[in-house]
This record gives C-alpha cells, sequence and structure tokens, in this order.
C-alpha cells in the first residue's frame, strides 16, 4: 500500500469521527490538555493547510502566523474537507516527497511530513473518538505504519513537546499494537 492511499485512510479516520461530533461536544476536553474538540479539528485543519502552504512557499515564520489562527469558523466539517484536499494536493504534486520544506519543527524531506501527516491524523482521530465517547478502534494497518514511523524517534518524541511524556514503561510487548502506539505517543488509554 501506498503512502498517499494511507494518508486517505488517515483522514477518512479522522473524518468518521469528526461526522459524530454533535452540538456541545465540540467544547468537550480531548487527551490533548491544550484543546477542547473545537480546537483538536482547528489543529488537524489548520496543519492540513500547512502542508499544503509549505509546499507552496510558506517561509517558516509565516507558517507560525498562520499555525495561530481559527481555521474553521462556522464550517468544521467543510474546513476538514477542503483541507484534506488541498493537503494531497501538495503532496501529490510532482516531486513534492522529495523537497525539502521549512516546518516550523525542522526542515524535512516532504516524504517524513507525509508520515507526519498520516500520524498527526490517525493518532488525532483517536483523541476525537474518546473526546465523544463513540468507538476508539483504529485502522489495524494504519497502526502498525504509523507505530513503525514513530517507533525510531521513541527516545526524541517527550522533547518535542507535541508526544507528553513519551512511552509510560507501563505495557508489555504482547499489549495490543494500537495501545502501544497510544503510549508511545503520550497517551493513556
Amino acid at each position: 500500500m501506498d503512502s498517499f492511499e494511507l494518508l486517505d485512510r488517515a483522514g477518512a479516520q479522522f473524518q468518521l469521527r469528526l461526522d459524530q461530533v454533535q452540538g456541545e461536544q465540540w467544547a468537550l476536553p480531548t487527551p490533548c490538555s491544550d484543546w477542547d474538540v473545537r480546537g483538536l479539528v482547528n489543529h488537524v485543519v489548520t496543519a492540513n493547510l500547512t502542508t499544503a502552504r509549505l509546499f507552496h512557499g510558506a517561509s517558516r515564520d509565516e507558517t507560525v502566523a498562520f499555525i495561530g489562527t481559527d481555521h474553521i469558523a462556522n464550517d468544521p466539517l467543510g474546513a476538514f474537507a477542503r483541507s484534506e484536499r488541498a493537503q494531497a494536493a501538495a503532496l501529490r504534486e510532482p516531486g513534492a516527497l522529495q523537497r525539502i520544506v521549512p516546518h516550523p519543527a525542522f526542515d524535512m524531506p516532504g516524504s517524513q511530513l507525509l508520515d507526519f501527516r498520516i500520524g498527526d491524523q490517525l493518532l488525532h482521530a483517536w483523541d476525537l473518538a474518546r473526546a465523544i465517547g463513540t468507538d476508539e478502534t483504529l485502522d489495524p494497518e494504519l497502526v502498525d505504519y504509523v507505530w513503525e514511523s514513530l517507533l525510531p524517534l521513541a527516545g526524541a518524541l517527550p522533547a518535542s513537546g507535541a508526544f507528553g511524556a513519551g512511552v509510560s514503561g507501563a505495557l508489555d510487548d504482547d499489549a495490543p499494537r494500537q495501545v502501544r502506539l497510544l503510549d508511545l505517543s503520550g497517551r493513556r488509554p
């Protein structure tokens, strides 16, 4: 399976949960302590749009300023759909995966940003499911892919500030892969 199909499937995992958000659930807390449901959705939409902007010449400073704004307004579902299309188109441009982009974290090749976007959407699908109390089961193939992508970074994840405290050390190697991935990413299911 190619990375573009995985990206589409990760977006679909997030969309599945987003479609279930109702009324007052937008204000519910999420496992990401900085965001309620609305803030989490805005983060994913913003990250999708940021990806497209990076491939179209946005600088690191422009990107940081862009990240700090509301990109969903009164249409979170529409904003997510538009951001998904923009991200997918930018990543699929000829040469995009070989291009180095000035991501706020560090300069990275497009292929690495693609992996980050797959992981971000998948993990936030779980966060959204947990927040609204719906099915938290993630696509097992995506879980395996993101696990393999993040595992080599396990020691550096806590320092990034985006993955909580990282691995808890409380799980056995025979714990389900999804539970181990969530733990690796600082989540405690």
